[in-house]
């Protein structure tokens, strides 16, 4: 079934309207689309080596928009809007979690979301919701998002065709190491406080 879906993101990666879908597709993401970019940008970036870095750029800038507004939608209208996207994921035991996150840690929980596996649109819609400093919230959305998008484009320019076989192949391992990377920064950071 993955091999599926993955064969359907490389045919969609290389159609002509592939920079819009990512850049769709970035943009809802930090709101409500289930999809993460990072499943367009490999394929995209391998077809197109030498644009690697602008794709990232893209999906960043797309992502940091989607991010605003998602921002807003949990400042403004968590309860109409917020929440129904929240239950229709089933991440309402999330929801409590981050916001004890945010107490405890407020920028690196945002910075923690945007690196990791934990939907960003929950830490776009509680951030809003929690009123995390909203100029602390850009400026942890952008270094975790750039690192993780910038990361994958440099992945790619590097190691060509030799990164698409280890991100075909071990997709899950990237997403738990970046995880762990996660964990450990938070740990760091308790340690030192």
């Amino acid at each position: 079934m993955l091999q599926k879906y993955l064969d359907k993101l490389w045919r969609i990666a290389d159609s002509k309207g592939a920079l819009r879908v990512l850049t769709l597709v970035s943009f809802s993401e930090s709101i409500f689309f289930p999809i993460p970019p990072d499943l367009l940008l490999i394929p995209m970036a391998l077809a197109k080596r030498e644009q690697a870095f602008r794709l990232a750029a893209t999906c960043l800038v797309a992502s940091l928009l989607g991010g605003i507004l998602g921002y807003y939608i949990g400042y403004f209208f968590m309860d109409v809007v917020g929440m129904p996207i929240i239950h229709f994921y089933g991440l309402d035991a999330k929801y409590l979690v981050i916001k004890q996150w945010y107490d405890t840690y407020s920028a690196w929980a945002v910075a923690a979301a945007g690196l990791t596996p934990i939907p960003y649109k929950l830490c776009t819609l509680t951030a809003g919701a929690f009123r995390i400093d909203f100029p602390v919230f850009i400026v942890a959305s952008t270094v975790s998002r750039g690192i993780r998008f910038f990361a994958i484009a440099w992945l790619i320019h590097a190691f060509g065709e030799r990164a698409r076989f280890f991100l075909e192949k071990r997709f899950d391992l990237v997403l738990l190491g970046t995880l762990i990377l996660g964990i450990a920064g938070f740990a760091a950071i308790r340690f030192l406080n």
